[in-house]
């Protein structure tokens, strides 16, 4: 056995205090096998050592919240005795060093968590941030090791990400059915994958992470331990990168097998539902080792296991290895005594190993036992609740970004305005993600009502006649220049795509992704966007009810833009009371819920944080828009009055692009053309890009606008009638001077191909 070295305990990514804290736990020097377990669980990615104190201002209760926080999943009620469960995690250093297992593995891992919680996953959504997959023009392509634009690489990952997700979810046999992919700089070499799901059960299976009973069988199910993924909660998760990383860490990363999950899957709610299990917990992160104390923490008892009874599929391996592998598609349960047979049965039916390494003891400890010898017992406490804490200094990031526009704004003529609003449907961060969702399966089980290229995707339940909304969402243009600001549009943005099919928002999740927090300034960032997110979710009553912090996500000292990441879900009672977002019928009136104009400050200041000012515009500065909490509540809950009560033909959000993509993108989804004059004073610029908050844009028939008006005045809020619906083009006027006219067979050209055609682009 080696010493415990200073470099050893360096090596696992423990500091010196660390160290003296364990030994002080323990009261003796810790075995290897010890100091291993101790890096995985008190490692950023599972002890959330950095955050858990400010988690706590997130607002998690509400009637309707079965199970919030510190289980896999949050779980809402949906009535008629059934329940949601849903939550979003990262896999995002994975997938920079080995794209494809790092992005399947990561939808392997968040469906484990549905599952494990004893409901059927229905839907996958994704949250995707790449570096530029073009060059800037005049500049050469980099090395991949550098800080500079790579297209080739990112490209590269881009592929391998997309490919990796559609594996894994189309042999596993559900949806992906909506998601966001996002184009930046700062997530050069530091890409974010971020996994939703989504699952339903009756409410009388759920399952809890908990084991219970001294002398009940722990039962290890599923597929056999390797040594893929050792220490990649603590050395992928939880340390910042440098530019080799990319290849070094290789092994780090699991492999995952979608087949023998969907086994899996059948298995276990086939033995949940058999009455013999008690608990249920996936091994994920830190593998066999965070199962076990964590199972036993919650319950308040402990496990003692044999490592030599854990099934195997490599030789020689060292109980370090085996209790470290993040070996994929394994479970852990606890069944009563004298029915494990029972769960024996349903696993040799599934053609999955099921064997008991250890039970239920009455001391709250984990205890590993090799050929009879203790090899580790440690407190389940100290792996848990009692991992450190830290409250770490932070101070406000100095201002990278001016002010003021730091360039002359020329005034644009209607053709150049045209132009622009063709140049932002071609970003790839806005343009048509056809290319990645079209090798997604998004309608596997039927019940997909509006897949991907919607505000939110919408999934029947045939055994209620409901359906469930859900939008993820982030930005982190946005929380750059203001992460509080940001993080209050982040989460009204979110909530407003599942408004606009008409569904009631009920529960979010969060995935908060940022640099490294022992630099001061990353912290304030994670601190003001947890301040954002409580107020905004605070008032649109939507608690929070799990999620997943990601730092350190930077590469060689650089950080991405700090990106939170929100997945809002809502109840629609009635699943063919919706709306989408196209316009459909020619002769429709066309209104902005909440106004086209609804921020109170300085248009310019807030502009620079707009889609517009970095495509177009090459630049950034001021602040995102503040966001009036109140008044979006109103705009949401009274758009979702005109979908129920069918005075909306269609409802789009605004957002990135402003109302001139929203338009553009309603047309050519519903293959309707519109006739709109802006009658507005001001630069036609702003009115048509900028990004206002709470506004939707709707479509309603010219005999309904009484109604209409009647409800918009009910809810003190505002809406404007912009024009009509029909005619193949899209033609803008500004106080009746005509500003562009273009075909939406044109507008549909540069935004359908546009990010396809980056993917193929040769690099200079």
């Amino acid at each position: 056995m080696p010493l415990i070295s200073p470099e050893l305990v360096e090596q696992h990514n423990l500091t010196p205090e660390e160290y003296q804290r364990i030994l002080k736990t323990l009261g003796r020097e810790p075995t290897l096998t010890e100091l291993g377990i101790f890096s995985v669980m008190w490692s950023e990615h599972c002890s959330y050592k950095s955050s858990r104190i400010y988690l706590k201002r997130l607002p998690t209760q509400a009637p309707q919240v079965l199970q919030g926080p510190g289980e896999n999943a949050g779980v809402v009620d949906l009535g008629h005795g059934w329940a949601c469960v849903f939550k979003i995690e990262s896999h995002n250093h994975p997938s920079f060093v080995e794209p494809f297992q790092g992005a399947a593995t990561g939808v392997g891992g968040i469906l484990r968590d549905i599952f494990t919680m004893g409901a059927r996953p229905i839907a996958v959504m994704d949250s995707l941030r790449f570096g530029p997959i073009v060059s800037p023009p005049n500049t050469p392509a980099a090395p991949a090791t550098d800080g500079a634009v790579n297209p080739a690489l990112n490209r590269r990952i881009l592929r391998g990400v997309v490919g990796g997700i559609s594996f894994y979810g189309n042999c596993f046999g559900v949806p992906t059915v909506g998601g966001e992919t996002v184009f930046g700089a700062s997530y050069q070499n530091n890409p974010l994958v971020n996994v939703f799901a989504l699952g339903v059960a009756r409410k009388e299976h759920l399952f809890l992470a908990r084991a219970k009973g001294a002398g009940n069988p722990v039962i290890y199910v599923g597929a056999k331990t390797g040594r893929d993924g050792i220490h990649g909660a603590s050395l992928l998760a939880s340390s910042e990168f440098s530019g080799a990383d990319g290849q070094q860490k290789r092994p780090n990363v699991q492999v995952g097998d979608p087949f023998l999950e969907k086994l899996l899957l059948e298995a276990c709610l086939e033995a949940m539902h058999s009455g013999a299990v008690l608990g249920v917990q996936d091994m994920g992160a830190a593998g066999l080792t965070c199962s076990t104390c964590e199972m036993g923490a919650r319950g308040g008892v402990g496990i003692e296991i044999e490592m030599e009874r854990v099934p195997q599929r490599e030789t020689g391996m060292t109980a370090y290895e085996i209790l470290l592998s993040e070996s994929q598609e394994r479970m852990l349960l606890v069944a009563q005594r004298g029915r494990e047979q029972e769960v024996f049965q349903v696993f040799r039916k599934w053609g999955l190993d099921a064997v008991e390494i250890g039970q239920v003891i009455e001391e709250p400890v984990l205890r590993v036992r090799q050929g009879g010898e203790v090899i580790a017992e440690i407190p389940n406490a100290a792996l848990t609740e009692q991992a450190p804490v830290y409250e770490r200094p932070w101070a406000p990031r100095l201002r990278s970004a001016p002010m003021e526009c730091p360039i002359p704004l020329e005034k644009r003529n209607g053709a150049e305005l045209g132009e622009d609003l063709l140049r932002l449907l071609s970003d790839p961060s806005i343009a048509s993600k056809r290319w990645i969702y079209e090798q997604y399966d998004t309608m596997v089980r039927t019940n997909t009502v509006i897949g991907p290229g919607g505000d939110a995707a919408l999934v029947r339940l045939k055994e209620t006649g409901q359906a469930l909304a859900m939008s993820v969402d982030g930005n982190g243009r946005y929380c750059l220049l203001d992460p509080r600001r940001g993080a209050r549009m982040i989460v009204a943005e979110a909530a407003r795509n599942v408004s606009a099919t008409g569904a009631v928002p009920i529960g979010a999740t969060n995935c908060l992704n940022f640099g490294n927090p022992e630099r001061p300034s990353i912290l304030w960032q994670f601190v003001e966007v947890i301040e954002g997110m409580a107020e905004a979710c605070r008032t649109l009553d939507i608690p929070i009810t799990g999620g997943n912090v990601s730092f350190y996500n930077e590469t060689d000292g650089r950080a991405i833009d700090p990106t939170p990441v929100v997945g809002v879900v809502g109840l629609l009672q009635k699943s063919d009371c919706l709306a989408r977002i196209g316009f459909r019928q020619e002769g429709r009136r066309i209104i902005v819920l909440g106004g086209v104009v609804t921020i109170r400050e300085d248009p310019l200041i807030c502009f620079g944080s707009s889609q517009y000012a970095q495509t177009i515009l090459g630049t950034s500065w001021g602040i995102p828009p503040w966001v009036d909490l109140e008044y979006e509540k109103r705009v949401q809950a009274c758009c979702r009055r005109l979908i129920a009560e069918a005075l909306a033909d269609s409802a789009h959000d605004l957002s990135d692009g402003g109302l001139a993509v929203a338009l553009a993108e309603s047309c050519m989804a519903g293959g309707q053309g519109a006739t709109i004059d802006l009658n507005w004073n001001g630069d036609p610029r702003l009115l048509l890009f900028a990004e206002d908050p709470s506004r939707i844009l709707m479509s309603v028939a010219e005999m309904d606008l009484v109604k209409v008006d009647r409800l918009v005045s009910e809810y003190n809020i505002r809406a404007v009638v912009l024009g009509t619906t029909g005619s193949a083009a899209l033609s803008l006027s500004h106080q009746g001077e005509a500003l562009f006219k273009i075909p939406v067979s044109a507008l549909r050209s540069r935004y359908e191909t546009a990010l396809e055609q980056a993917l193929e682009a040769v690099s200079s």
